[in-house]
C-alpha cells in the first residue's frame, strides 16, 4: 500500500522493484492511494494497471494528508498482511522480503527504524530527535526514535485500525498502544528518485502535535502545575508588597520589574490557553463526525463494470 502525492515519475520504478519480490509469495496487490495529486500521478498508476492487474488504486477527492492516505490504503487493502511504504524509493523495496519473513515467523507488526546517518539534513535530524524525546516524555506511549511509516501489519491489526473512529489517527503511536507481537528492522533510507519531499516543517509540527495530544492529557496536567506554581509565586510576592507598604516607610519602586512580571504571567496564560484550545479543537473536529477522507474513484469501480 503506497500513499502518493505528486509522484508520477516514481510509481513505475517502485512497481518494477516490488513485483519480483511480491510475485514469489503468491497473489498480491499493490494499492496506490493518490492523495489529490496534480502532476498526473493517477494517470501513471492507471497506465501501470493496464499492464499489471495486480496494481490497484484509490483516488482521493483532494489532498487529505499522509496519515489520511495511509488510513485509506489500509481500508482498501485486502491481503492477509499489508505493507505500507512511500512512493519516493527512500523506503528500500528489498526490505519487504524481510518483513514478510518476519510475518511468517509470527510477528503481527514489523516496523522499520530509520538510521540517522550524516546524509540526513541536520535540521531533519535535530527536529526528529526533539520530537521523539518530547513525544516519549509526554504522549504516554513509547515510540521508537526514527520509527517510519514503512511497516508490515498483519490482517488482525489492520482490522482493528480500520474499526477505530479516532481523528486524527497517529499511526506510530497507535501501533505502540495496540500492542501485538512486534519486530523492528533498522534501515538506511535511500535517495529520493525524482521530485522533492512534500513533508514541510509545518506538516511535521502538525504531526508532532497530533502525536503528543492524541495519547495523553499530560500537557494539560503540566499546564495546571505551571499555573499553580505561578499563582503561588504571585501570592508570595503580594505578601511582600503588603509587608513593605504597612511595616516600612520605603516606597515600592521597580515599575520595570512589575511590567516584566505582568508580561510573563500573560505569556504563561496564553500558553496554557493554547494547550487547552488544542484539545478542545480536536473534540470539536471529532464531534462533527466528518469522514477521514473522501474517495473520488477506485480501481474496484472498473472491476464492477457498467
Amino acid at each position: 500500500m503506497v500513499p502518493a502525492y505528486n509522484e508520477s515519475e516514481n510509481v513505475a520504478p517502485l512497481v518494477g522493484a516490488l513485483v519480483p519480490i511480491l510475485a514469489k509469495h503468491g497473489p498480491y496487490e499493490i494499492v496506490f492511494v493518490d492523495d489529490g495529486s496534480s502532476d498526473g500521478t493517477l494517470d501513471a498508476i492507471k497506465s501501470l494497471r493496464a499492464s499489471n492487474a495486480y496494481v490497484r488504486y484509490v483516488a482521493l477527492s483532494r489532498n487529505f494528508g499522509h496519515q489520511a492516505a495511509l488510513r485509506a490504503g489500509l481500508a482498501h487493502a485486502r491481503g492477509e498482511c499489508v505493507v505500507s511504504m512511500d512512493a519516493d524509493m527512500q523506503h528500500p523495496p528489498e526490505l519487504v522480503e524481510t518483513m514478510i519473513e518476519r510475518w511468517q515467523q509470527g510477528f503481527d507488526v514489523v516496523y522499520t527504524v530509520r538510521e540517522e546517518g550524516r546524509s540526513l539534513p541536520f535540521l531533519k535530524r535535530l527536529t526528529s530527535a526533539g520530537f521523539y524525546r518530547l513525544a516519549n516524555a509526554l504522549a504516554g506511549v513509547r515510540i521508537e526514535p526514527g520509527a517510519a511509516d514503512f511497516r508490515l501489519l498483519a490482517r488482525p491489526v489492520v482490522d482493528v485500525i480500520n474499526d477505530l473512529g479516532e481523528d486524527p489517527l497517529f499511526l506510530r503511536g497507535m501501533l505502540s498502544w495496540l500492542g501485538f507481537k512486534q519486530s523492528s528492522i533498522v534501515y538506511a533510507p535511500g535517495s529520493r528518485l525524482h521530485g522533492e519531499s512534500k513533508y514541510t516543517v509545518r506538516k511535521m509540527l502538525s504531526l508532532a502535535t497530533d502525536g503528543i495530544t492524541s495519547f495523553s492529557i499530560r500537557p494539560l496536567t503540566m499546564s495546571a502545575g505551571v499555573g499553580a506554581l505561578v499563582s503561588a509565586g504571585a501570592f508570595i510576592y503580594s505578601l511582600y508588597v503588603v509587608y513593605m507598604r504597612i511595616f516600612t516607610s520605603r516606597a515600592i519602586v521597580g515599575w520595570a520589574s512589575v511590567l516584566a512580571a505582568v508580561l510573563w504571567l500573560g505569556g504563561i496564560q496564553l500558553l496554557v490557553l493554547g494547550i487547552i484550545g488544542e484539545y478542545l479543537g480536536k473534540l470539536f473536529m471529532q464531534a462533527k463526525r466528518r469522514p477521514f477522507y473522501v474517495v473520488r474513484e477506485t480501481s474496484r469501480d472498473e472491476e464492477r463494470g457498467p
